[in-house]
């Protein structure tokens, strides 16, 4: 049973702590993660995220987040990401993302059997219209069924 100054000091901190958790995340925009049955990635699944822009104004960081398991049978993974403007422009961007250095020691952040990663994708990015921007995430690994990929992700920030 606790003591009734034991509470007032628990909500004390409680009170001081949510903010600064709170304010940790300011500039995001939008942060969503697609996950994988079974921690599979066909090459022909793709994960579709879209972002609903208002502003033309400010400068953004585009970030792929990338969540491995220690099953991952590679040091690296590529990934096409295509971009559909609201104006029905498209573009296709291949980029490589290393989840384990030379030793083989995995590079993201977890101590389970659960790496996650962020990688800077675009940087000072700013929209040129307001509207729904589609982007589509592929794995380009040249492997029917990659095994090893939990979830893939993206962050959009504020610079």
């Amino acid at each position: 049973m606790f003591h009734r100054p034991a509470i007032i000091v628990f909500f004390f901190y409680l009170l001081f702590a949510l903010p600064i958790f709170n304010g940790c995340d300011q500039n995001r925009i939008y942060d969503e993660y697609r996950h994988f049955d079974r921690d599979v990635w066909n090459r022909y699944e793709t994960k579709r995220f879209e972002i609903v822009v208002n502003d033309t104004v400010s400068y953004n960081d585009f970030y792929i987040g990338v969540r491995n398991t220690t099953d991952y049978p590679y040091a690296n993974i590529y990934l096409f990401i295509d971009s559909r403007f609201p104006g029905g422009q498209t573009y296709r961007d291949t980029i490589e993302c290393l989840l384990a250095d030379r030793q083989g020691k995995w590079l993201g952040r977890g101590l389970g059997k659960i790496k996650d990663n962020r990688f800077l994708f675009k940087r000072l990015v700013r929209f040129p219209a307001k509207g729904t921007y589609v982007f589509s995430i592929q794995q380009a690994m040249r492997t029917e069924d990659l095994t090893g990929i939990a979830d893939i992700g993206l962050r959009l920030e504020k610079h």
